[in-house]
């Protein structure tokens, strides 16, 4: 059967592994991973575990005894140093590994401030990984000011968690709004109202100049001329594709490491599932950085790789956890020119239902569980619902899975 080298012990990398012993694969399989811990949950860092309501082993994705036990070869802290493509072989500093199949789950990394305008203070933080949620962890201290740069959802959850624990917050947006880039204007206004009831200044159309300190960050200059004194700052403006090994390889790109429909990559030895591929998808090329994402394209390319044959097909859904909301999103609303609302009986919880024409594409739900799971079956079965009936709330929602 060969052997399986998996580079990136993440979300996609976990089960990928898992998906090939669970298929019956026989042949060895290697589980690569920077970090020394076994893989584990990302959305977490940014909510429960930083709030305190979740420990280090309720993190983990399986237990470490899993991996031995289904003969996975796992090697935590190891830096893959290059790929020889000819050789079929892994560098991992002045070592080599065989491999037959090679897949790459190399995820994301966060984009990081230039140096030039204080990045590199100390007190200034990304929220990724383990170690950045531990670095910060000891600074979220009552009545501490936290600036948060970046008002999408990894800023926005940070907010969420510094002043639900007594800090005092600004974020700053460039953008006209919060959450621009991701969502319609009610959206954005909702969760705008929701941060400012619990005391959150947010700042729209403001960027950051520069920060201000000598070793640590102890000021900001915004880029309306205004100074403002902070204690630490959270950075959350984006992530950019773990592509590096990929590109060094020669492999080609295409916003991330471009992908055939079964998850092969340029080399027809190499696979690449998660954050760091992009794959066909109506008539272009996607890539999608969410949990759900990482799982189902992995067990697609497990699947692939055993001679399964199988096209990758996304079913698109998000969330985001913020004080007492839990936002759920189906779909992609990429090209939608109409929103339609529909309210619910429970106070603060309302949906948004993202047309282009009379074609449904998504639906973001705030604390509306019901409408999220009625237009996620909806989306992922191609119908569309005629708007005037998800806006009226005398129309069970049940009932537009038949209308």
């Amino acid at each position: 059967m060969g052997h399986v080298v998996v580079i990136g012990a993440g979300q996609a990398g976990s089960a990928l592994v898992a998906r090939l012993r669970n298929r019956g694969f026989e042949g060895e399989v290697t589980l690569i991973g920077a970090e020394a811990v076994p893989p584990y949950q990302r959305p977490p860092l940014s909510k429960k575990y930083l709030l305190g309501e979740m420990d280090l082993e309720r993190l983990y994705l399986r237990p470490e005894s899993f991996y031995a036990e289904h003969s996975i070869d796992m090697r935590l802290g190891v830096a893959v140093t290059g790929i020889d493509r000819a050789a079929r072989e892994v560098h991992l500093g002045a070592a080599r590994l065989s491999y037959d199949h090679l897949v790459l789950t190399t995820g994301s990394t966060p984009r990081r401030l230039p140096a030039a305008i204080g990045g590199d203070l100390e007190g200034v933080h990304v929220v990724r990984d383990l170690a950045d949620a531990d670095a910060m962890e000891p600074r979220f201290v009552s009545g501490a000011h936290v600036l948060i740069v970046g008002g999408g959802y990894i800023g926005l959850e940070a907010a969420a968690v510094a002043a639900s624990k007594g800090l005092r917050v600004t974020l700053v947006e460039m953008s006209e709004r919060i959450l621009q880039r991701v969502a319609a204007p009610e959206t954005s206004d909702y969760f705008r109202a929701l941060h400012g009831a619990h005391g959150v200044d947010i700042r729209e159309g403001v960027g950051l100049e520069t920060l201000l300190g000598e070793g640590r960050v102890r000021g900001a200059r915004l880029s309306d001329g205004t100074e403002i004194d902070v204690d630490f700052v959270i950075v959350g403006v984006g992530i950019a594709p773990g592509t590096g090994l990929a590109e060094a390889a020669g492999l080609e790109l295409d916003n991330g490491i471009r992908c055939d429909a079964q998850g092969r990559t340029s080399d027809a030895h190499i696979w690449a599932a998660g954050d760091c591929a992009s794959f066909p998808y109506r008539a272009s090329q996607l890539r999608l950085e969410s949990v759900p994402n990482a799982i189902d394209m992995a067990e697609c390319v497990a699947d692939n790789i055993m001679g399964a044959d199988t096209a990758y097909v996304p079913k698109v859904w998000f969330w985001s956890d913020q004080y007492d909301v839990k936002l759920q999103i189906a779909g992609l609303n990429t090209g939608y020119d109409r929103i339609v609302t529909r309210p619910e009986e429970a106070e603060g919880a309302v949906s948004y239902w993202y047309y282009r024409g009379s074609t449904l594409l998504a639906v973001d739900a705030m604390n509306a569980p019901r409408a999220y799971m009625v237009g996620k079956r909806l989306i992922e079965s191609g119908m569309s619902p005629d708007p005037a009936l998800v806006a009226n709330t005398g129309v069970a929602l049940k009932s537009l899975l038949s209308a």
